[in-house]
């Protein structure tokens, strides 16, 4: 039998579902609008609107049953003055979810929890209408001609590097005397020798 069991487990312990809760109610405080997965934007909203109960009280006691939940000390400034102030005059009801459809990742069921009454709406038509007026204000203003740009000092010329002198022209190499030719010394001519007589001629004389 389920007695005593107002609240589903999320799938985590009694100490990790506590902090779960907590630090989902700090981030709900600070942001006034947070998405989370539906079914712990429904285990929040009751944990959140007991504390804002506590807020609507403000006295110490009050002050400190919801400081053992709420541990950022200038969130649970804004809970007492600011919160606790505006649903001053509400009786109950202070959250709102609002689905917003399925996570791709692994089709968890999310959804939108802000607080009734939030100044998001207020705080984001504020700024369009101080961006329009920034916008409006830019267009009217003449836009300021640019002055020119200052020129560039022209670079310093080079001094230009001396001509080298040309170099002095080697003297001309005294041309070499020809050479004497050694005049060779004529030989002799030979005596000529006596022609022979023929052997017919030769042996008619000895006759």
């Amino acid at each position: 039998m389920r007695h005593q069991v107002a609240h589903g487990k999320l799938g985590r312990n009694t100490s990790h579902r506590e902090a779960l809760m907590r630090n989902l109610a700090v981030a709900l405080f600070r942001h006034e609008r947070i998405e989370t997965t539906v079914p712990k934007a429904r285990a929040l909203r009751p944990y959140a609107e007991k504390l804002i109960t506590l807020a609507k009280r403000g006295d110490l006691h009050a002050r400190r049953l919801a400081a053992r939940h709420i541990h950022d000390h200038e969130i649970l400034q804004k809970l007492f003055a600011e919160l606790g102030e505006r649903y001053r005059t509400r009786m109950g009801g202070y959250t709102r979810i609002l689905k917003t459809g399925i996570r791709k990742g692994d089709s968890a069921d999310m959804g939108l929890i802000e607080l009734v009454d939030a100044k998001l709406q207020k705080a984001v038509a504020a700024d369009e209408t101080k961006k329009a007026e920034k916008s409006e204000k830019a267009e009217k203003a003449p836009k300021a001609e640019k002055a020119p740009k200052a020129e560039k000092p022209a670079k310093a010329v080079k001094a230009e590097k001396p001509a080298k002198a040309p170099k002095a022209e080697k003297p001309a190499k005294a041309e070499k005397a020809p050479k004497a030719k050694k005049e060779k010394a004529e030989k002799p001519a030979k005596a000529e020798k006596p022609a022979k007589e023929p052997k017919k001629a030769a042996a008619k004389k000895s006759k």
